[in-house]
């Protein structure tokens, strides 16, 4: 089957997103001991301020940011999530079905570079962990970006929380250890899937700081952004409004 334009740049982790969901949400925990939970929450409570009627979860992956969403929603908002891979939308599938029955959630199979939804057509939008996959040397960068604004309305949300580079130089340098020491041999040895866990270490190593992402989004078309780190800079949560 030839391949869908999304994926030369991110080829190293198309297996991983394929083969092992079963596996996937165990990776994340162990890699970030944890803190990945408390900081996709975050991010569901982010995308639900205001809220929004249409919420899309964009490369939802196994649907953690999905489930929060649905979760936490004190009313009842029309959810959307969508990944290019069906393993993965399987595994968000059975996750909401388990964690948050009764919750209509659409499960949406998609590139993300063309999405099946009109203009305008999202409150909100949010992506947990992938953000660095569609912008880090990925040529088709910035359709995703385009169309990002092309489905969210006109004052809507962008929500991203995604890893980034601690402000100062000791605590950034203990994170690129930590990535090289830690990470690369603990997703490797789960997954098996040594390609993929270069790509991240490498990727997580050389990926925006928190200024220069929201840099990125303002000249990307955003017309704000606002932006928090997590655990002295590791991560960030940034929302970015159209």
């Amino acid at each position: 089957m030839e391949d869908q334009p999304a994926r030369p740049a991110i080829r190293p982790l198309y297996r991983i997103f394929t083969e092992i969901p079963g596996r996937y949400d165990l990776i994340n925990h162990v890699i970030t001991m944890g803190l990945d939970k408390g900081w996709r929450r975050q991010a569901a409570l982010a995308c639900l301020e205001s809220s929004p009627a249409r919420i899309l979860d964009i490369c939802c992956g196994t649907g953690d940011l999905t489930v929060n969403i649905a979760r936490l929603a004190k009313y009842e908002p029309k959810i959307t999530a969508v990944d290019y891979s069906q393993p993965m939308l399987d595994e968000a599938e059975r996750k909401a079905a388990r964690e948050v029955p009764g919750r209509r959630i659409k499960f949406v199979n998609s590139e993300i570079a063309q999405l099946p939804f009109p203009g305008g057509y999202f409150d909100c939008i949010g992506i947990s962990f992938a953000f660095r996959n569609l912008t880090y040397k990925n040529p088709l960068a910035k359709h995703h970006i385009d169309e990002v604004l092309r489905v969210l309305r006109t004052g809507g949300k962008y929500v991203i929380v995604e890893s980034s580079q601690p402000k100062w130089g000791l605590i950034r340098a203990l994170d690129h250890l930590y990535l090289r020491l830690y990470v690369y041999p603990a997703g490797y040895l789960i997954s098996r899937n040594r390609p993929a866990y270069r790509y991240l270490t490498d990727s997580a190593s050389n990926f925006f700081q928190a200024e220069e992402a929201a840099g990125y989004l303002l000249k990307s078309g955003f017309s704000r952004v606002t932006f928090r780190r997590l655990f002295f800079g590791a991560a960030a949560i940034h929302v970015a409004v159209k």
